[in-house]
């Protein structure tokens, strides 16, 4: 290899880089981690209560020569937020990127909802990326370079479902806070965008809702549900040099859903 030629190690886009996944023990979590891993970053991998599936990730990013840790927190606790952060500057010894994905989707039509079931779901899916998101900024503030946060949203934002009225308020409500935190932490060196996916793909999904799944399919124009890895892939994107100058973006990943006419 002559000098000129770059190494693989040097083309990753966030090599060098310290992230913290929230909610990174399965599903989309644990595809934006692994990506974030694979393009060079070091992860804290954060759970509530799915330990075993965060270490299992974590010792996959080992197994490939990254380094990792798992750190527990819940999220539904202020205090907890920005404990959580606070370990994941000192065990990187900064923080660049922070992807707020933790959250939660139960089903519950909405006039028979309570008011606990609603604060259960606005508490982790929108007061916890408030106080996330404020404590990184405040660490990424003090450091060179400042840093990147990435909201997961959802395309119920703005196009909600039948039971989800809690879910689809939440999201709507990331999507604005990543515009107003981008306002406001953009003079500190902090860039906020979010991200909306539209149904990825589980363990299981197929048999649970078979004809949730044939109408997605028939509905996307790319004619198949999302991995968890192309929401990786987004947010791999937002967090890197590439994306720069952008910030108080909602990157919309659904195959081609939205685009769709509803008439």
């Amino acid at each position: 290899m002559t000098p000129s030629t770059p190494s693989p190690a040097s083309t990753r886009l966030l090599e060098g880089r310290i992230a913290l996944v929230t909610g990174a023990g399965g599903g989309i979590g644990r595809g934006i981690a692994l990506r974030f891993a694979e393009e060079g970053a070091a992860v804290a991998v954060h759970c509530r209560t799915a330990v075993e599936s965060a270490r299992e990730v974590a010792e996959r990013i080992r197994g490939r020569g990254g380094r990792a840790t798992v750190l527990r927190a819940d999220l539904t606790e202020e205090d907890a937020c920005r404990r959580l952060v606070g370990e994941a500057a000192e065990w990187g010894g900064r923080l660049d990127a922070l992807v707020n994905n933790a959250g939660v989707q139960p089903l519950r039509e909405l006039p028979g909802m309570t008011a606990t079931e609603w604060r259960e779901v606005v508490d982790t899916n929108l007061t916890g990326v408030f106080a996330c998101t404020q404590a990184a900024a405040a660490v990424m503030r003090a450091q060179d370079g400042g840093g990147t946060v990435t909201h997961i949203a959802s395309i119920e934002a703005g196009a909600p479902a039948p039971a989800h009225a809690h879910y689809s308020a939440s999201k709507a409500a990331v999507v604005m806070h990543a515009r107003s935190a981008a306002l406001e932490y953009g003079p500190w060196g902090v860039r906020v965008n979010s991200v909306s996916p539209g149904l990825v793909d589980r363990e299981g999904l197929a048999e649970a809702w078979p004809e949730g799944v044939r109408r997605w399919r028939r509905a996307a124009p790319t004619g198949r549900l999302g991995r968890p890895e192309d929401v990786g892939d987004a947010c791999v994107f937002l967090a890197s040099r590439l994306a720069s100058w952008v910030t108080g973006h909602d990157l919309v990943v659904d195959g081609g859903v939205t685009a769709r006419p509803s008439w």
